[in-house]
This record gives structure tokens, C-alpha cells and sequence, in this order.
């Protein structure tokens, strides 16, 4: 009866000593969906460049500077005070919001003036970056593709999805953030 035990619990310990085997992986087929979704995104940045290409074309008296960010701009009126906002910055800035064909969306009356700390509240991307670019007194015009602005939601109001944007942007005021009021 011992060596019988004994001989059980040897066993025992053989077979639960093999190692487990692992289990392969279930292979899955990509989603058509996804590669539509690819190939729609590409067609519409294709077709939203092509139109500000168009655009920059007809307006051949501006020079137009493609920026690091992936939108471009022109200087409607440029000051020379060489300083850039910088993070904690508040700027006070106007704007107005063009479609593609210069059609006015929102004039600077229905907008206001606003107040942004820089980097530091939540405004449209490419706003965000634009306003870096510029110095009191500048007068800058933006090109900016759809998801650099409200992108496939639109704003729910005039701004419709996938809508590429035009903003002419007034710098007034940068108040530096170690400058105290």
C-alpha cells in the first residue's frame, strides 16, 4: 500500500509537470469598414487640398506659408513685435469663419471678442496652432481642413460635418503671463 501511494504520487508529478501549451492565436480578417473608412479619409483630404490649391491660385497677389501644423496662411497685415504667444499667455483675439467659396459663416459681431489662455483652454485645433503663429496686430488668414476645425461633427449649427474652414483672425492683445494686470 506505501509503495502503491508512493508510486500514485510519482505519477502525479510527472504529468503535472509538463508545461502548459500555449494557445494560438484566432486570426482575424480585417474589417472592410475600416479600410472604407481609410479610403474615404484619403478622398477627402485629397479633394480639401485640392481646393485650398485652388484657392491659393485664384488669389495670386497673397503669398501663402504651409505651416508645420498642416494648414495654410496668409499675412493680411503683419506687425513686427516679434513676440509669440507662449503657453499661459492670455490672447484677446477676433475672428470671422469663411466656407470654402468665402461664404461668411460667423462674423466677428455674432463671435465677439475672445480671451484664450494658450494652451491652457480647449478652442478648435487649428485655431490653437494658428494663434501661436502670430503677433499682436497681426491679420491672418487660415486654410484650415476639416479636421483641423470641427471635423466630421460640425458644430451643430452652420458649420456642417466635414467642412473645411476659412478664418480671419485679429491678434489685439497678448497679455504675457508673468506680466501682472
Amino acid at each position: 500500500m506505501k509503495h502503491s501511494f508512493f508510486s500514485f504520487l510519482l505519477i502525479l508529478c510527472i504529468v503535472s509537470c509538463n508545461n502548459p501549451e500555449a494557445r494560438k492565436p484566432i486570426l482575424r480578417k480585417s474589417s472592410s469598414t475600416m479600410e472604407q473608412s481609410i479610403s474615404f479619409n484619403k478622398a477627402l483630404i485629397t479633394a480639401e487640398e485640392n481646393a485650398f490649391e485652388n484657392l491659393v491660385k485664384q488669389d495670386s497677389l497673397s503669398t501663402y506659408i504651409v505651416s508645420n501644423y498642416g494648414f495654410n496662411y496668409k499675412y493680411n497685415i503683419k506687425s513686427d513685435t516679434g513676440y509669440f504667444p507662449e503657453t499661459g499667455d492670455e490672447i484677446v483675439y477676433s475672428f470671422e469663419i469663411y466656407d470654402i467659396n468665402m461664404q461668411l459663416i460667423y462674423d466677428e459681431s455674432q463671435l465677439g471678442v475672445q480671451r484664450y489662455i494658450v494652451d491652457k483652454q480647449e478652442i478648435v485645433e487649428g485655431l490653437r496652432e494658428g494663434l501661436k503663429l502670430m503677433n499682436v496686430g497681426d491679420n491672418v488668414t487660415f486654410l484650415f481642413p476639416s479636421h483641423k476645425v470641427f471635423g466630421y461633427l460640425g458644430d451643430q449649427n452652420n458649420i456642417g460635418i466635414n467642412q473645411p474652414l476659412i478664418y480671419k483672425v485679429q491678434l489685439i492683445k497678448i497679455n504675457k503671463k508673468n506680466e501682472s494686470n
